[in-house]
This record gives C-alpha cells, sequence and structure tokens, in this order.
C-alpha cells in the first residue's frame, strides 16, 4: 500500500499540488488524472523516488519512502518498482531477451530464465520473439514487451505513464488486461492517464487538480 500525505511539489514559484493525501491499495488499479502540466508524471516520478517532493511524505506499507538512503533507494527500485512509459523505454538495437534480461537482473540465462522469458512473451502474445531486435517492431508490439518486462521482474509498485497515449483499441485493452491480471496478483499500480476508457477500467479515481 501507498501512502501520499500532505504532498506538495513546487517548481520555484510556482505550486503545481499541494497537500495531496490518498491511499492507494494493492489488487487495484488507480487512475490519475488531469489536464497536461497538471503533475501526474510528477507524482509518479515522485512515488518511483526520481524526483523530491518540496514537502510531505510517502510511505510503501508503512514505512516512509521519503528521505531514504541512496542504498535503499536503489533496492526499492530494483526489487519493487516497475515502469510502464509511453515510449517504452527500450533498448532498440538491442534483442527482446536482452531486454527483458535487464529486468531479471545480473547472472546468466540459464534454462529457468530462458522459460520465464518465453512464458512472459507467451502472456503478451510474443512467442517466438526471442530473438528480435526491438527496432523490427510495432509501436503495439513494443508495447507487449514493455509489458513483459515487468511481468518478469514482477514488480509489486507499477507506475504506467500514458500507457496507452500511442496505441490503437486492441493494444490498448490488451495493456489493461494485462495491468488488471497483475493486480490480482497483489500489485499496486497507478495509471497517469487522459483516456477515458481506462478511467473507467480503473477501480480508484485521482485528479491532481483536486488533491483531496
Amino acid at each position: 500500500m501507498i501512502t501520499v500525505t500532505n504532498l506538495t511539489k513546487s517548481f520555484g514559484p510556482h505550486t503545481i499540488w499541494s497537500d495531496m493525501t490518498a491511499t492507494f491499495e494493492p489488487g487495484l488499479l488507480h487512475a490519475i488524472t488531469g489536464p497536461s502540466g497538471s503533475g501526474k508524471t510528477t507524482l509518479l516520478n515522485c512515488i518511483g523516488l526520481l524526483e523530491k517532493p518540496t514537502s510531505g511524505t510517502i510511505s510503501l506499507d508503512g514505512k516512509p519512502l521519503t528521505g531514504i538512503r541512496q542504498g535503499e533507494c536503489q533496492r526499492y527500485r530494483r526489487t519493487r518498482l516497475g515502469y510502464l512509459f509511453q515510449n517504452y523505454a527500450l533498448v532498440e538495437n538491442a534483442t527482446v531477451t536482452f531486454n527483458l534480461r535487464i529486468a531479471l537482473g545480473p547472472g546468466r540465462l540459464g534454462k529457468q530464465r530462458k522459460e520465464t522469458v518465453a512464458n512472459a512473451l507467451n502472456t503478451v502474445g510474443l512467442s517466438g520473439y526471442e530473438n528480435r531486435p526491438i527496432y523490427q517492431l510495432s509501436g503495439g508490439e513494443q508495447q507487449r514487451v514493455a509489458l513483459a518486462r515487468l511481468i518478469v521482474k514482477q514488480a509489486d509498485v507499477i507506475l504506467a505513464d500514458e500507457p496507452t497515449g500511442a496505441l490503437d483499441d486492441v493494444n490498448s485493452a490488451m495493456v489493461i488486461d494485462t495491468l488488471k491480471t497483475m493486480a490480482a496478483g497483489g500489485a499496486t499500480i497507478l495509471i497517469a492517464t487522459h483516456d477515458h476508457s481506462v478511467i473507467d477500467a480503473c477501480d480508484t479515481h485521482l485528479d491532481v487538480t483536486r488533491p483531496s
């Protein structure tokens, strides 16, 4: 469970949101909405410890995330956090397997890891794509690889930033269905979105322009 309490973020004299208090429970999809520039991505980045809030606290399972040491921060990102970006954030000149192997962490690609990769690709409908370079894939296929990367990592906190923004209806539905499956497995999933079909598919809805 992620809890933000009295969270404020400012850039110089400009405050994008203040005194935000919200709870994001595991097992659910949480929509984060607001117009462009309202701080949806900034909120995800604060929870992902990529940015620091100006004031307030963020906690995970009752333990503070704000102010933790660099080593703890890296451990959180490595072991518990998964990102799903609109631009996929894949290594374009590398193979699908290489991109999924990054999520598995250090170690040789033995039989068990190969099976893990194959099972994840099967889940997103990309069986047999292990050796395909990313640059040869369509946008929808690249987003499926990004989803497979999340499945491989088994993150229990997933931050999705406009994950359907560049996708057609079929691929958008695939993304949401996969995220729902991850939520059913106990993950806490926050989705920054302006897509009404995504909002309707979520269990909760936080408008960052009305944060409390």
